[in-house]
């Protein structure tokens, strides 16, 4: 069975019963989550609606990492994925979205971007290493 994204199966506001009056339509499509984690780079070109395309980003070890103090950006190696509000079991397998705290050689940063849509990991770092 597909992903979609409707709420034909939902209830309606007085808590009855909606009953599904049609079936799937293309548009509505959804996909499964990347996940991106730890590893040597390697992406996914998804088509989506209008022939545009979106790049998912499967594995990444490196970050674009934006230090505040110098006004500089600098590609670094990710160490490890400190923690992810995202999900619990994320920040224990180490997948990597927007929000999630990584550790690099200059210290925590926090992603910023959305390694799952955009193909790459920007982020800005929050705490130096001392």
């Amino acid at each position: 069975m597909g992903i979609v994204h409707w709420d034909l199966h939902k209830k309606k506001k007085t808590g009855g019963r909606r009953r599904i009056w049609r079936k799937k339509r293309k548009y509505e499509l959804g996909r499964f989550p990347s996940e991106t984690l730890l590893g040597d780079k390697k992406i996914k070109v998804i088509r989506t609606k209008g022939g545009n395309i979106k790049l998912r980003l499967l594995r990444e070890k490196y970050v674009n990492l934006v230090i505040p103090d110098e006004k500089q950006v600098i590609r670094t190696e990710i160490l490890h994925v400190v923690e992810n509000r995202a999900n619990r079991d994320y920040s224990r397998r180490g997948v990597i979205t927007k929000g999630a705290i990584i550790e690099t050689k200059y210290g925590e940063a926090i992603v910023t971007s959305r390694p799952g849509q955009d193909g790459l990991i920007n982020a800005v770092l929050i705490r130096k290493k001392t």
